[in-house]
């Protein structure tokens, strides 16, 4: 614990009730108070009566000019003038409230509540006559702050220099954290106590093709854990950032606090800020439960609700792909020899000669048109169909792709009419080699290529570093550029999935059609560093707080010595693990990420895959613990069909199921797939066992999951 003197103590209760303002959850556990201190505006969080967030400063520091010029993002202790972190006095205060239901287009339930308490409190900074807006709301689940600015003489446009919300914690705590970086959060989540983070800082990092560090920083989502007699589970993040950078944690381990760290632009700058304007939200969602930080729909309730006229075609889609093949190294993504210099609209690829190994080519992708329509799939992505993949990367090339100009052996119409003759709409791939100002320049063209073809969803990429050159993949800039894509892609009648892109804040509620991203490492890690056996019961409390993400399970040939003898790869999980991992991770852009050779040997196996929803009714989180266990039942829209996944990581465990949230007199036929009692993620991952039951609302399963192993089950009513 922290050591505080007597006067500090005593000082602190002198400025309790001076120009203090307090908020209470609807519920009454959570209570809020906003202070100014010498003029400082400060805030601290009660849950249950007990101190969550100490006294907590709150600012921004700015820019003396909106234009920056040599040297000049240098501060100086002139500067702090300009500032809007000191000065103030309470010139103002409203309070609202609201208790609504509303319904996702797409979600793991099919509404969800947003209930709060809201106290926006205006402060004046007389010195240079200007005001801000400090805005709390305070949920049953946790708070959420930002700052507005509304338009005035003496505030119509800044730069940011820096945002200064503090988190200051009155005790260390476990932390499951990544390293924070500008352009990646594709990195393994550490587990330490927060005074712990620095000296593992420099060992919790791997190389990425994008990389921009901040030291003793972590990225959000965090979570932490209070841990003894009364545990308390803590999740720090941030909501609708739009038109803003997306933020990290600076660590202050000696006092377990964290400020918030902008991402950058090439001039330092954080942000360009035209008023009436607000920030994203910070939020902090607190519960005695691992379950119930999980359940939280706070940060998508911080999120404005969608203006599209029209969501009828945003729908969900269980899809394969051409891809593992390339991301294992067994095709690969260009036509002709990789590291050829070509140029789009000058090299005649046609002339180019062919290394045999392209993946996209008309008999291999009707082969898995053929596979993804037996077996009731919706959609097939193809990732290596367009010309310019022999120079992709690498070479921070501007004009890298045209996304309309497939290659020699790719025919896109004839491809496109063969899988609709088979119920199979393919799904666009628009790898970007980080050059967002090319996409947009070809964006409307493609996507009209899209609709004359009948796609209906693309899949972006971003992999290296971003152009504008010198810009972010976090940064402000970067950030309105995968929003204005989004619009575009609205326009179209076009669902986006985006790959490197920024981590997903609640926007689905705002822009339904960017249906996933990526944003945290994916199952493709598996064939490159490897992920833990704890990362995926780590990613819901931490990449899935803000939206979906496409993980890209499925992968039933673990060992990739299968394909490349004495190949030491392997995908750090049970077969049956991969099974659950459709109902612990939501994903309604879901994937059987395998090849269909390595299905049809399991085909009993692969039931489940195609069984199992995308999009949901409901969702109860059964049981969980970050970094160990994660158990998840939902049921499947329009149906009265529930799933259920369990999942581990290194250790063995056991986990009975309580039925009881099923429909009394009610009987089910219940699926179910569990490791084989000789499975072992690393000596037999492959070892399974399936099984029906008949069971009710009084039943009960014990299941025993092996070593990063799992069990899943699929539960449909008895007629």
């Amino acid at each position: 614990m922290k050591k505080i003197t007597g006067g500090a103590l005593l000082l602190a209760m002198m400025f309790v009730g001076v120009n203090a303002q307090s908020l209470k959850s609807p519920d009454g556990k959570f209570e809020m108070n906003f202070q100014l201190k010498q003029g400082v505006p400060y805030y601290n969080l009660k849950y249950n009566g007990n101190v969550v967030v100490e006294d907590s400063k709150l600012g921004l520091r700015l820019f003396k000019d909106t234009s920056i010029k040599f040297a000049s993002e240098i501060a100086k202790p002139e500067d702090a003038k300009f500032d809007l972190n000191n000065g103030f006095t309470k010139t103002d205060e409203k309070r609202d409230s609201k208790n609504e239901t509303w319904q996702p287009v797409l979600g793991e339930k099919k509404s969800y509540i947003n209930n709060y308490n809201e106290l926006a409190v205006t402060l004046n900074q007389a010195s240079a006559d200007r005001s801000i807006i400090v805005k709390f709301r305070l949920f049953n689940d946790g708070l959420g702050f930002r700052y507005e600015f509304p338009q005035q003489k003496n505030l119509n446009y800044f730069t940011i220099r820096e945002e200064d919300s503090e988190i200051d914690f009155p005790t260390d705590m476990k932390a499951w954290w990544m390293v924070a970086d500008y352009d990646s959060q594709e990195y393994q989540y550490q587990e330490t106590k927060i005074s712990e983070i620095p000296a593992r800082w420099d060992k919790a990092f791997d190389a990425n093709a994008s990389q921009s560090l901040v030291k003793n920083a972590v990225q959000s989502p965090l979570m932490l854990k209070k841990e003894g007699k009364e545990p308390l589970y803590i999740n720090v993040a941030e909501a609708a950032v739009l038109d803003y950078p997306a933020s990290h944690l600076e660590v202050d381990a000696q006092n377990f606090k964290f400020k918030t760290h902008l991402t950058a632009d090439r001039q330092g700058a954080k942000g360009y800020i035209q008023t009436p304007s607000v920030t994203p939200w910070r939020t902090i969602i607190v519960a005695p439960k691992a379950e119930e930080v999980m359940a939280s729909k706070m940060i998508f309730n911080l999120n404005e609700p969608t203006k599209y006229k029209d969501t009828s075609y945003i729908h969900p889609t269980k899809y394969m792909g051409v891809w593992w093949e390339m991301i294992i190294g067994k095709s690969q993504w260009a036509y002709a020899e990789p590291e050829s210099n070509v140029r789009i609209g000058q090299t005649d690829f046609s002339k180019l000669t062919p290394t045999g190994k392209h993946a996209a080519n008309n008999t291999k992708v009707k082969e898995y048109i053929d596979f993804a329509a037996e077996n009731g799939f919706q959609g097939l992505l193809i990732e290596g169909w367009n010309i310019g993949w022999e120079d992709w990367f690498g070479h921070s090339k501007e004009f890298v792709f045209d996304f309309i100009t497939p290659y020699p052996d790719f025919d896109i119409k004839m491809l496109n009419e063969y899988a609709h003759s088979k119920g199979i709409k393919l799904i666009m791939h628009h790898e970007t080699s980080g050059s967002a100002t090319n996409y947009e320049r070809w964006a409307d063209k493609a996507f009209q290529l899209m609709n004359k073809y009948g796609y209906d969803a693309v899949k972006t990429g971003y992999v290296g570093d971003i152009i504008p050159r010198g810009e972010h993949h976090y940064s402000q800039w970067t950030i309105n550029h995968f929003y204005r894509i989004a619009e575009k892609a609205n326009e179209y009648k076009i669902m986006v999935n985006s790959h490197e892109s920024v981590r997903p804040t609640g926007e689905s509620r705002t822009y339904p059609n960017y249906i996933s991203a990526e944003a945290a490492r994916g199952t493709e890690y598996e064939a490159f560093g490897g992920n833990n056996p704890d990362h995926q019961t780590i990613l819901p409390f931490t990449r899935w707080m803000g939206g979906s993400m496409d993980y890209t399970p499925g992968i039933f040939q673990t060992k990739l010595d299968y394909y490349f003898p004495g190949d030491k790869r392997f995908v750090k999980t049970t077969l049956v693990k991969q099974l659950a991992l459709y109902v612990t991770m939501y994903m309604p852009l879901q994937m059987a990420a395998d090849l269909p050779e390595n299905y049809k040997k399991h085909m009993d196996a692969f039931q489940f895959i195609k069984d199992v929803a995308a999009d949901w009714d409901d969702t109860k989180i059964l049981s969980a613990e970050p970094g160990d266990y994660v158990i998840t039942a939902r049921k499947a829209k329009g149906t009265e069909n529930w799933f259920i996944g369990g999942i581990t990581d290194e250790n063995k465990r056991d986990y009975t199921v309580d039925f009881s949230f099923l429909n009394k007199g009610q009987k089910y036929e219940a699926t179910i797939y569990e490791d084989g009692k000789d499975a072992d993620y690393i000596d037999n991952p492959q070892s399974y066992n399936i099984y029906k039951k008949e069971i009710t609302s009084k039943s009960k399963i014990n299941f025993k999951m092996v070593r990063s192993g799992g069990f899943a089950v699929s539960i449909k009513p008895v007629k």
